[in-house]
Parts: structure tokens; C-alpha cells; sequence
């Protein structure tokens, strides 16, 4: 759910003709960025195989992948008009199909396997509450709001088994975590939308690009990352909330001080 392919026709729209007045070129670039999409929905079923493998660092490349795949897709999209040229499908919907099995199944299921949750009845408890409440904030028609952001914690869950396996964070530090972000799911703190967001968009980008890098070095140094490396990845995450917290503050300000001018008047 969180670079959605150029916002595609809404579901239940009239079916349109194959982008009319635009080039057969076009309509294969539209097409070949769907499928670039849907990849992201076999590397899910690839991260899950190498959960049950044993095969961790290959899984958390393929985590990666997939959070390259998603951050650049809805680009690519908008620059290829995929809604123009391919109207009648709903590239939106598809991007969200894909983003629940990357970002929440697989990585549970990762977590699962590694052994980064509790043993028994807990353990069953901590990795259906992801599950359940990102099932909740996909279906939500404000989970993405007008001016770009995404409304309560973005599901994010692949980020937290990438940094629970890469610092080696025991199930009580993953249990504790799992339970805090499935409340933010539900508490309404407007989070940056990287590749959207206008505020700050060039730092956004600038910063996430360098987060992935370092997340790439991360892996090749498992399972003994270097302290740096760790420390410039964490300081994007901090700087990720604190701005979306930030702007979720200043912006209720900045409503209630127009509500009461308003009222003033």
C-alpha cells in the first residue's frame, strides 16, 4: 500500500477501451510497469521458501528488492500514465494485493521461522495481531490521505523483521514491538509518504535512497554488521517517525487555529 501505481480507475468504474489516442508503445510501457508490480508478488512467495529453508540473508535480499520494486513503481507509472493508457485496470488494487503479502505475510512468516517470536499461545497471538490489523488498515479508503500521507503506522512490518534478524533482537524485543506498532496502526499520525509526500520530498527521498544502501551493506556484513552502518540506518527511522510526528502535530495546530479564527468571525 504504499506506492500505488498512479491511483488506477476506481473499482466498479465503466470498463474503457485500451488507452485510446495513445501509442501501442505506450500501452506496452504501461503494461510492462504492471508486471514490474506484480513481480513483487512472486518474490513474496520467494522470501517465504527461504523462511522455510533456513535461508535468512537471501530472504532479507529479497525484502529489499521488494521495498526497491515499491518505492519505484508508482514513478514509473505516473511517468509511463498507466492510467490513461490502461484504464480499466486497477493498478491500485494490485499494489496493495502485492504490498500486504511483502510487507505483512512474508515477513511474519520470516519471523516465524527465525524463532523471533514467543513460544506457545503468545507467539500465535503476536503474529496474527500484524496480520489482522493491516488487513483492517488496507481496506481503509483513508489510509492514504489527499495530501500524501499515510494515515496510522504504514505496515512497515518487513522493516521490523529486517532489523530483528539483523540485530539479533530476541523475542521479547520483537513481541513488545509488534504489539506497540499494531496500536499506531489504529492511532491517526499522518506518516511521511516518501515518493509523494511534498513536504520535504527531496530530503525524503534523498535520505530513504541512503537507507537502502545502507540496509544492502547490513546484509553483506551479517550476522556481525558494523555499528556505523547500523547507526545511519536507525538514524533514518528516527528521523522517519519524528517528521511524520512533527507534521501531525503542527497540522492539528494549524486546523485549530484556523477553526477558531473561523469561529471568530
Amino acid at each position: 500500500m504504499h506506492d500505488d501505481p498512479a491511483d488506477q480507475t476506481a473499482p466498479g468504474a465503466v470498463r474503457a477501451t485500451d488507452g485510446p489516442g495513445h501509442s501501442r508503445g505506450m500501452r506496452l510501457a504501461g503494461a510492462a510497469v504492471h508486471l514490474y508490480t506484480a513481480s513483487g508478488s512472486v518474490l513474496g512467495l520467494l522470501i517465504v521458501l527461504a523462511a522455510f529453508d533456513g535461508a535468512v540473508e537471501t530472504a532479507l535480499w529479497l525484502i529489499l528488492a521488494t521495498l526497491f520494486i515499491d518505492g519505484t513503481d508508482g514513478m514509473l507509472a505516473r511517468a509511463a500514465r498507466v492510467k490513461e493508457t490502461i484504464p480499466w485496470f486497477d493498478g491500485a488494487r494490485m499494489d496493495d494485493i502485492v504490498d500486504y503479502l511483502t510487507y505483512v505475510f512474508a515477513p511474519i512468516v520470516l519471523l516465524w521461522t527465525t524463532d523471533r517470536l514467543p513460544g506457545g499461545a503468545l507467539g500465535w497471538v503476536l503474529a496474527a495481531l500484524p496480520l489482522l490489523a493491516s488487513c483492517y488498515q488496507f481496506c481503509r479508503v483513508d489510509a492514504k490521505t489527499e495530501d500524501h500521507y499515510f494515515l496510522g503506522f504504514p505496515s512497515y512490518w518487513n522493516v521490523v523483521a529486517f532489523y530483528a534478524i539483523i540485530l539479533g533482537i530476541g523475542p521479547t524485543g520483537v513481541g513488545i514491538a509488534l504489539a506497540v506498532l499494531t496500536v499506531l496502526v489504529f492511532v491517526p499520525i499522518k506518516y511521511v509518504y516518501p515518493s509523494r509526500t511534498k513536504l520535504l520530498r527531496g530530503v525524503n527521498l534523498g535520505l530513504a535512497t541512503v537507507w537502502l544502501v545502507a540496509c544492502a551493506v547490513l546484509i553483506v556484513q551479517y550476522p556481525d554488521p558494523h555499528w556505523l552502518v547500523v547507526a545511519v540506518s536507525l538514524v533514518y527511522l528516527a528521523y522517519y517517525f519524528g517528521v511524520s510526528i512533527w507534521l501531525t502535530v503542527s497540522g492539528a495546530r494549524r486546523r485549530g487555529s484556523a477553526e477558531r479564527i473561523e469561529t471568530a468571525g
